[in-house]
């Protein structure tokens, strides 16, 4: 047992050596396909909600709770991820995420009800939680600093294309078959990717002993859950009694988060931290990982938005919308590879500026928008916002992670994953509030039926074009990390 240890450590000691390189190859793309499968899921829902609402007879409020339920439990999951990477090796780490996510597409395919179907995505969501840290770490840890753009390229296919296909997919089999098959169509693909991976997969990272501070778990749970639920809830609740102050959670999330703070700052200099702040006095990375906060926001904002305004307004069916924006999704996953190697010629800002701006233009274009545009001009800013968001997402994912020392890698991935969930749920929270506030002003105004909510989804795009020009700003600050950031700072 000693000599297979040391023989799945060795390679560590030179992950880039070129005898590894077919390995390394082999790892990262299992982990891609893998990943892809739990994002596929993670969107492929996004059209569903108003068939189970039919289907299984609830309310609005109790099937939300599978969107909920599933945000809530990645935001309590990811930080720990942290720890995770540190104290077990790549391959185990990846059958247990893989397990469990194919373990929760099982128990929704079953559901006979709604309560069953909740368990089952909190299940699917605890290993896709593990899943994109997983496949960060390790890609930061086996490709040289002089490759990673065109790596974290293909990563941004994965995070482009599921995405784009999910919806569409999710459409075309609502329209056809019962919404059980959604899972039934994710389960094969979920099983063969488990299996390969068994097969394939072998460990390229070094395990080290790293405490776990329970204290810190409890307190990251009431935090990042606290946050993503009370925003969550206060973007369904806008304009809506309620004898539960919407407020509570998101006070709670805030306390807790600055408790959660103080106890990393404490832990940090003895390496016993869930969550290592030191990762955050790396400039680039902090830089980075408030621009990447803002693109979310702008991102999930207005991919819940677009939504609701071309079947509520434009009149097009589930179907429709998803093939209206397929072809954004799709764009933005062939730029990827393109990006990440004009990355590795250039470094970010050329690449980071243009991104941002084209994602603030369309912003405001989108404040424009009525129930009569035209669905192509919808299409061609979707578009446009795709190629930006591609252009922007690859730089800030390779500055932010080459930025810190390797031995920073786990918790600069589980820091980025957290401010992402985080910062999505605020975008939804925010779009949706501001939407749903403005629609009840343009009623109480004398507006009515469509052109009300028009008015509210014009609000939303408003606040979202404000929000995107802080993006832009910050994308100035964002450079290419200089060669002593790196992994010669780490070891362990």
């Amino acid at each position: 047992m000693t000599m297979d240890a040391t023989m799945d450590a060795a390679p560590e000691s030179a992950p880039h050596h070129p005898a590894n390189a077919a390995r390394n190859r082999l790892v990262i793309a299992l982990l891609l396909v893998s990943t892809f499968v739990v994002f596929l899921n993670e969107t492929i829902m996004s059209v569903a909600i108003p068939h189970l609402m039919t289907d299984l007879g609830v309310s609005a409020s109790a099937a939300q709770w599978l969107t909920t339920a599933f945000l809530l439990t990645m935001a309590v999951v990811i930080p720990i991820t942290g720890f995770l990477l540190q104290r077990v090796n790549t391959r185990p780490i990846f059958m247990v995420a893989m397990s469990v996510f194919t373990l929760g597409t099982l128990i929704c395919a079953l559901s006979p009800g709604i309560e069953l179907l909740i368990l089952g995505r909190v299940v699917q969501a605890v290993g896709t939680a593990i899943m994109m840290p997983l496949l960060m770490t390790t890609v930061m840890s086996l490709v040289p600093p002089e490759g990673r753009g065109k790596t974290m390229g293909n990563i941004s296919i994965v995070m482009a294309v599921a995405p784009a296909i999910g919806p569409t997919i999710g459409g075309f089999i609502l329209g056809h078959f019962d919404w059980r098959f959604m899972f039934y169509f994710t389960l094969p693909i979920a099983i063969g990717a488990l299996v390969v991976g068994a097969m394939k997969i072998r460990n390229v990272s070094t395990p080290r002993y790293a405490p776990l501070d329970v204290v810190s778990v409890i307190l990251s749970a009431f935090a990042f859950g606290g946050l993503v639920y009370g925003l969550s809830n206060l973007g369904e609740g806008a304009g809506q009694g309620s004898s539960f102050p919407s407020w509570a959670p998101i006070a709670i999330g805030l306390v807790a988060m600055g408790l959660f703070i103080w106890r990393q700052l404490g832990l940090q200099s003895q390496d016993k931290a869930l969550l290592d702040l030191r990762t955050l006095q790396h400039g680039n990375y902090a830089m980075a990982l408030v621009t990447m906060a803002v693109a979310m926001v702008a991102l999930l904002g207005s991919s819940i938005l677009l939504p609701i305004y071309t079947q509520n307004v434009l009149g097009l069916d589930a179907l429709q919308t998803g093939m209206m924006l397929l072809p954004g999704g799709l764009l933005m996953g062939l730029l990827g590879p393109i990006v990440g190697r004009l990355y590795d010629r250039l470094g970010p800002r050329p690449l980071l500026l243009p991104g941002v701006i084209a994602v603030s233009a369309v912003m405001w274009a989108l404040t424009l928008v009525s129930q009569h545009t035209p669905v192509w001009a919808v299409m061609a800013g979707h578009a446009t916002l795709s190629v930006g968001l591609a252009f922007a997402f690859t730089p800030l994912f390779t500055a932010s992670m080459s930025s810190v020392p390797m031995k920073f890698y786990s918790h600069a991935s589980a820091i980025l994953g957290s401010v992402q969930q985080v910062a999505g749920a605020a975008g939804i929270a925010l779009f949706v509030a501001v939407m749903s506030l403005r629609t009840a002003g343009a009623a109480a105004e004398g507006l009515v039926g469509v052109d009300a909510l028009a008015a509210g989804i014009r609000a939303g795009f408003l606040c979202g074009a404000v929000i995107s020009l802080l993006m832009v700003v910050a994308a100035f600050f964002v450079r290419r990390p200089e060669a002593g950031e790196g992994p010669a700072m780490g070891g362990h």
